[in-house]
């Protein structure tokens, strides 16, 4: 259910409903818009006639079910989008952010070159593995905390905020510490335990679609992160799994309308992941751009040929640097900055 609270009404009234919800068994989520306070009242459906009965409280407008499954990501509970500020950068606005970086760190002059490389061009955020999944057991693994470290050293060097992925719980404290963005990725999309605990942070979660994940499941997965308490969540489309192997993965650029239209959360697109190849990385950035995403994630690397992981699909600084001139008028004609 969704208690819309009345234009002024005062804290009182609000904590005076947070504590009949709780007492309903349910669980409060205040969403603060510009003129009215929304209540959610999350629980598992019982006794909803409770709820109900407060349209008849003085400062109550209206109370109202919300029909997805998904609560607190739905666009029933809040109309307007939400904007996440990471350290002054706003993901969800009218200007598109970019995030880009080598897919892992490697050393320090590389994670520091490629940093300043992708802010000369315009990039925001700087992305870098410093633990990472990989399909085989005997692939390259991440620098781990040294990764981390030198992340932090690079963001000293250009001011850029750090999206890093977290793959295991017992890391996320270590993460923590370093990262504004906690990434977690395709394969632990539906990784309850960590989204939980995610959740409970107070940073921003960046949420990959898993690699043969629905939008729905996707949705419930961003929900485990809202319900926790943490509002700050980023859907990041990847690719998805399909029988087409001409491109690593099938980027579904549709779901960036389709969520637009189910969630208040900010979209990004990550179309080095999504195709596989550098060569088409540009194309499928300027298609993310005209559907409406939010912001792009792109793997730079100054030699992709000697990379340790992922170097078919990274762009060298100059690609990436002409790369962020051709979107410009793309944005500007579909009513945004980049």
């Amino acid at each position: 259910m969704i208690i819309v609270m009345k234009a002024g009404a005062p804290q009182e009234a609000i904590e005076e409903v947070e504590r009949l919800i709780r007492e309903t068994g349910y669980t409060p989520h205040k969403l603060a818009g510009e003129m009215k306070t929304v209540i959610a009242a999350v629980g598992d459906g019982r006794d909803k006639s409770r709820l109900e009965s407060m349209e008849s409280l003085a400062y109550v407008e209206s109370v109202v079910p919300i029909l997805k499954p998904f609560k607190l990501c739905s666009r029933e509970v809040k109309k307007e989008d939400s904007i996440i500020d990471v350290e002054g950068v706003k993901i969800g606005g009218k200007h598109m952010v970019v995030m880009a970086g080598p897919c892992s760190v490697e050393g320090e002059e590389q994670i520091i070159g490629i940093a300043k490389d992708v802010k000369a061009a315009g990039a925001q955020i700087l992305r870098g593995g410093a633990f990472k999944p990989r399909t085989s057991p005997y692939s390259f693994q991440g620098m781990e905390e040294e990764g981390l470290k030198l992340l932090q050293k690079a963001k000293k060097e250009t001011g850029l905020p750090i999206v890093t992925e977290v793959m295991n719980p017992r890391d996320l404290d270590l993460i923590y510490k370093y990262s504004d963005i906690l990434q977690i990725g395709a394969r632990n999309m539906q990784n309850f335990s960590l989204l939980k605990l995610v959740g409970q942070t107070r940073k921003p979660v960046l949420l990959k679609r898993g690699l043969a994940n629905t939008i729905q499941e996707w949705l419930m997965s961003a929900e485990y992160i809202l319900s926790e308490g943490n509002r700050d969540v980023i859907l990041c489309e990847r690719g998805i799994r399909t029988f087409e192997t001409a491109t690593r993965n099938t980027l579904d650029l549709s779901a960036v309308p389709v969520l637009k239209e189910l969630t208040h959360l900010p979209v990004i697109i990550d179309p080095s992941h999504g195709t596989g190849y550098w060569q088409y990385v540009a194309s499928m950035s300027k298609a993310s751009v005209a559907c409406g995403a939010d912001g792009l994630m792109i793997e730079v690397h100054n030699r992709p040929e000697a990379a340790y992981s992922d170097g078919a699909q990274s762009l060298k600084p100059k690609k990436f640097h002409r790369l962020m001139e051709e979107l410009r008028p793309i944005a500007l004609a579909v009513g945004r900055t980049i």
